[in-house]
């Protein structure tokens, strides 16, 4: 079952984010790896800044979580976590399709270049990556992260997102 979260459940996410980011141990750039990975404090400013999180419910434990969060002209999913003990079941493609019916806006991701499987899921998910270029661009227009984040990550986009770029230009 998906629900919205709510305040009472933040220990829960902090928990799931920081279970699941173990993945990304050695394999991202070591100066952007530390324990916990996403610190009590920095999740509470995220949610202040709008992102809204979802969680999927399995037997009564939150096995996963999924953010949305509405940025401009865009909406972003952020911060897609499934308890490592939970993988493999179909949850986090539950959430992000959850997640996408809540929005009419182009959908962007980002992630981490290095982290391929989630790269894959979003990919098998209707999500393409946007170039080099146009990546440098949606990081620095849509996220608040440092410069050697946006040098170590990739954006992906539904094709709502290259129907809305082509409609632009």
């Amino acid at each position: 079952m998906i629900t919205e979260c709510t305040i009472a459940d933040i220990q829960s996410i902090f928990e799931i984010i920081n279970d699941a980011a173990v993945a990304y141990k050695g394999v991202i750039p070591p100066d952007r790896w530390h324990e916990p990975y996403m610190p009590m404090e920095h999740l509470k400013q995220e949610i202040d800044r709008g992102v809204r999180f979802s969680g999927y419910v399995e037997k009564g434990v939150l096995a996963g979580v999924m953010g949305i969060q509405d940025i401009k002209d865009v909406t972003l999913i952020r911060h897609a976590y499934v308890r490592t003990a939970m993988r493999g079941r179909g949850i986090g493609k539950k959430l992000l399709a959850r997640l996408i019916t809540l929005t009419s806006r182009p959908v962007l991701i980002g992630t981490w270049k290095a982290a391929t499987w989630a790269v894959e899921f979003y990919q098998k998910n209707g999500f393409s990556l946007v170039i080099e270029e146009e990546k440098n661009r949606l990081l620095k227009t849509y996220w608040t992260i440092p410069g050697r984040q946006v040098e170590t990550s990739v954006v992906l986009a539904d094709p709502l997102w290259f129907d809305y770029e082509r409609f632009l230009c």
